[in-house]
């Protein structure tokens, strides 16, 4: 009876050793670091790097573009004020030619009521394109 527990508990270290034995080189080839887990976590670190490189780049870009947007809104915003007041001194000048749009201008000669009434040309554009030689 000794006899059978023995070699019962000899089957059970060996059986024991080589699941360990099995257990251990799953092990090693998990934790490969060229094909295993332990190769994607180490280019997953590396990735996350470069994104936190990349993000902080692009911050920065953003920033400067930002302020810079602020510059040219606080820029066009005077413009806008200057070219209001502009507008409105044109308006105020003796001798105005032309009226404010959509209102009828008489031709008033002194002749009688029958007379028709002239309406005046809508005011053309300001500033007018020059052509030079076939460039506009």
């Amino acid at each position: 009876m000794e006899m059978i527990a023995d070699i019962l508990l000899v089957a059970g270290a060996l059986g024991a050793g080589l699941y360990c034995y099995i257990l251990a080189r799953r092990l090693s080839r998990f934790n490969d670091l060229e094909n295993g887990v332990g190769g994607a976590v180490a280019i997953l670190s590396a990735q996350v790097d470069d994104l936190t490189k990349t993000l902080e780049a692009a911050q920065g870009t953003a920033g400067a573009s930002t302020e810079s947007l602020e510059t040219l809104t606080d820029r066009a915003e005077g413009v806008a004020r200057r070219l209001e007041l502009m507008v409105a001194s044109m308006h105020d000048l003796p001798g105005n030619q032309f009226p404010a749009q959509g209102h009828e201008m008489s031709a008033d000669t002194g002749a009688s009521g029958d007379q028709k009434r002239a309406v005046a040309p809508a005011p053309g554009p300001i500033f007018r394109r020059r052509e030079h030689a076939g460039v506009v």
